[in-house]
């Protein structure tokens, strides 16, 4: 087994879980494995593959969430020419390169309705068709889920089938968080320290001071082990000593004092996501903002004079700055200033 299939660590509760894997593996029934992000689901998924009969096999991996609803059906299913715009020639999908071996779908809790329903017709009867194509072909494929949504409750709410649920989770597994697993900490971070050591070309690993140790052991792991060999990876090829025990951590690359405080994204998502206003309460809004202009110049003027106030005080009254924000030379800026009468006080600031 390849080694980033290697599951490290000695706590009761991963084991239980490599347990109940390894027993699984031998059964060509469906599974699922549940757990949080970065907890290893891919590589327990592996695991049953490698423990099978079908360990000479493919073992195809698709991540269902890259992809988009157009194309989940053309890459689990394949499509021949002509299928669709850009179909020059036909294609096999995922189950047909996975016949005789195992399947690894992530994130199949996103999957489509539609993309749910084709999924349960090759389950149940080992059948699929290709987009495009009106025979259908036979496959050989054992499947395997993993989730860190609550299925369940998403058949609850109607998001996905209860019929291919009962035929994804013959066996469930549910790996436990880093959290959960606190002496598998120190194994792990040491495990990862010394493949770094390596890969940076230092003679050995020199280990972590006290301190350090204390952090990793005190430490939350919300994105698990994944984010634990981050976190570790960095430190050594940061620390750039290898004669002394790593002393220094950082446990969010993002932390700068410099960090942007203002997303564009988000801003943009929160706008999209704001209640629409009502046409009725609009129109009486831009009826009473037209009743209220009584004299045209005197509002542009009142607005105009608005922007320069705000402008000036988001610049701390820099002119150049405020000149540069408003998309206006420093000569215009100040004509416009002198017409307010805000070029004393903006002088005086």
């Amino acid at each position: 087994m390849k080694d980033s299939a290697t599951l490290v660590g000695q706590s009761t509760e991963l084991l239980d879980a490599i347990e109940r894997a390894s027993l699984a593996a031998a059964l060509n029934r469906s599974v699922l494995v549940i757990g949080e992000r970065g907890t290893g689901k891919e590589m327990v998924a592996e695991r049953l593959h490698r423990l099978s009969p079908r360990w000479d096999e493919p073992f195809i991996a698709m991540n269902c969430a890259a992809m988009s609803e157009n194309l989940i059906d053309a890459e689990l299913f394949g499509y021949e020419a002509g299928a669709f715009t850009g179909a020059t020639s036909a294609r096999r999908g995922r189950f047909e390169e996975a016949d005789g071996g195992t399947l690894f779908l992530d994130e199949v809790g996103t999957l489509s309705s539609a993309a749910q329903e084709r999924l349960l017709r090759v389950v149940e009867y080992g059948e699929l068709t290709r987009l495009g194509a009106n025979r259908p072909l036979t496959v050989d494929v054992r499947i395997v889920g993993a989730t860190n949504e609550d299925l369940p409750a998403l058949v609850e709410k109607g998001h996905f089938r209860a019929d291919l649920l009962d035929r994804l989770s013959f066996e469930v597994i549910t790996l436990p968080p880093l959290r959960a697993r606190s002496d598998d900490i120190m194994e792990l971070a040491n495990h990862f320290a010394r493949r770094m050591s390596v890969e940076l070309g230092w003679p050995d690993f020199p280990g972590f001071s006290r301190e350090v140790r204390q952090q990793l052991r005190a430490y939350e792991w919300p994105g698990n082990v994944r984010e634990l060999k981050n976190v570790v990876e960095r430190a050594l090829y940061r620390w750039g000593d290898p004669a002394t025990p790593v002393d220094a951590l950082q446990f969010d690359p993002f932390d700068s004092p410099w960090r942007p405080k203002r997303s564009i994204v988000m801003a943009g998502a929160e706008a999209a996501k704001a209640p629409p206003v009502e046409p009725a309460v609009a129109a009486v809004a831009a009826a009473e903002q037209r009743a209220a202009v009584s004299d045209l110049r005197a509002a542009v003027a009142e607005y105009e004079r608005d922007i320069l106030v705000r402008t000036l005080e988001s610049c701390r009254y820099n002119q150049r700055a405020a000149a540069e924000a408003l998309a206006v030379t420093y000569d215009q800026l100040r004509h416009c200033l002198r017409r307010h009468g805000l070029h004393r006080a903006a002088a005086a600031s």
